[in-house]
């Protein structure tokens, strides 16, 4: 049985825009230098940097609450339903967070899902200017429910042998 399936991105990607609040001011200076290309795509962020983007960027952004208050999850949660496609996370790794184990979950749904994800500035752009962003792009995911009951299949042999 096939392990993975793929998925398309469609020309119209959906990305979420997160940024930890020492971050904003950066991922605002980087918004403003792509917001021609960020106005192709459909935007997600969480509440103060979905705010901030949307006031000073002039673009529709569908908001979440705050990253504190479930925002992160709820951005996980619709990566999970395959309704995100990118997310572009200014994430300040010298902050502790209050959330930060919401941080985690989120980091590990994209890296799950096999999704696009830039954690700074840098990778913001390399992403952001690949040719991929312009069309269609098959994303391969692994099938977890094939894994996961092929490693109970596995365990439940071990057992019987034992």
């Amino acid at each position: 049985m096939r392990q993975y399936h793929t998925v398309p991105l469609h020309e119209k990607k959906r990305i979420a825009l997160i940024a930890h609040d020492r971050r904003k001011r950066d991922l605002l200076e980087w918004a403003r230098y792509n917001v021609g290309t960020l106005s192709k795509h459909i935007l997600y962020a969480t509440g103060t940097t979905g705010a901030l983007l949307s006031r000073e960027l002039d673009l529709e952004i569908h908001r979440f609450k705050s990253g504190p208050l479930g925002g992160d999850q709820q951005i996980g949660a619709k990566i999970a339903e395959g309704e995100i496609d990118f997310l572009i996370f200014f994430w300040d790794p010298l902050e502790p967070q209050p959330h930060d184990v919401d941080v985690k979950a989120l980091l590990r749904i994209a890296t799950l899902y096999n999704i696009p994800v830039a954690l700074n500035r840098s990778s913001a752009d390399f992403l952001i200017s690949s040719p991929l962003m312009h069309g269609t792009y098959e994303r391969i995911i692994p099938d977890h429910e094939v894994v996961l009951r092929n490693e109970i299949e596995r365990a439940a042999k071990i057992k019987l042998e034992w």
